[in-house]
């Protein structure tokens, strides 16, 4: 083979061999389905936004006691696959933050994506894991990360201040540390979301963190000068139009007021009739982590 054709093959090569592993590294960063027809959104009554905001046809008659067979204590069978627990681990990391107990599922070295689920008020490490509660829609999230080289952790922490959010970072540091180049994204259920925005805030996580996912939860004006901000993570809000607990109005404003800085990446799913612990019941995992996916610093 002539020099200069040699020299032409090699380059051709090396062209072929990035692309194809730039496409299989796009390939793992886009979730497989995992009983996607059980999980899938009801109608949508209207959106707006250009598609970033929506409101579902939400019924608890059809939504919680059709789908399970004890309402909100058991879903049933088919929106499960407890084979999942065989990935999983009740674990402790000592670091300078304090003792963090914390459930893991999953790859916990070298996975490709990581999501914490941040519990609420009166919550646990244990409520993130529970296979039958709402819906079903932890094992979800569980069996997810399991079959997409992921981990899914869900933690105790000591409250929803500074404390809460240092134990949390420390969580979040040392399994980023485990797996470099895994994309982080962080769920918050109801309370939880004081620790979301404390996290956006930090040097630290809010330099590191891909996404946000507030469900059932609030707002806090302040993230709109942090870290996390200026790096336009993606922010995802779930909310219920009868959380009284969180008025969706407030929840609403606030989105708008994200959405307003040019076309940052968010959106929000309200769930029409829904009540604060709803979002969390409802939210599809995979078609919301994919979207975060393609948006993520």
């Amino acid at each position: 083979m002539p020099l200069g054709m040699s020299f032409r093959f090699l380059f051709a090569l090396l062209v072929a061999t990035g692309l194809a592993v730039q496409a299989a590294h796009s390939q793992t960063l886009s979730l497989k389905p995992f009983k996607d027809d059980l999980f899938a959104y009801p109608a949508a009554l209207s959106t707006g936004d250009n598609g970033a905001y929506t409101v579902l046809d939400y019924h608890e008659m059809r939504d919680i006691n059709q789908r399970d067979e004890v309402p909100e204590k058991r879903v049933r069978a088919q929106y499960t696959d407890p084979g999942v627990r065989k990935v999983q681990q009740d674990l402790m990391l000592k670091s300078d933050a304090g003792d963090i107990r914390h459930v893991a599922v999953g790859k916990t070295q070298g996975a490709s994506i990581i999501v914490l689920y941040l519990h609420g008020q009166g919550g646990s490490r244990k409520q993130g894991v529970d296979d039958f509660t709402f819906g079903g829609n932890f094992n979800r999230i569980k069996n997810l990360m399991a079959a997409n080289n992921g981990l899914y952790l869900s933690p105790d922490f000591p409250d929803f201040g500074d404390k809460g959010a240092a134990q949390v970072a420390a969580l979040i540091d040392h399994y980023a540390q485990q797996s470099p180049g895994a994309k982080i994204f962080v769920a918050c259920g109801s309370m939880g979301g004081m620790i979301c925005w404390k996290l956006a805030a930090r040097n630290d996580t809010g330099g590191r963190i891909n996404g946000l996912l507030l469900l059932g939860s609030l707002w806090d004006d302040s993230f709109l000068t942090s870290p996390a901000f200026k790096r336009r993570v993606p922010v995802f809000f779930g909310q219920g139009s009868h959380d009284v607990v969180f008025p969706v109005e407030k929840q609403e404003a606030f989105f708008r007021s994200i959405l307003a800085r040019k076309s940052y990446p968010t959106r929000f799913v309200r769930f029409e009739t829904g009540t604060h612990g709803t979002p969390i019941r409802m939210v599809d995992w995979r078609g919301t982590l994919n979207w975060m996916l393609t948006k993520a610093p």
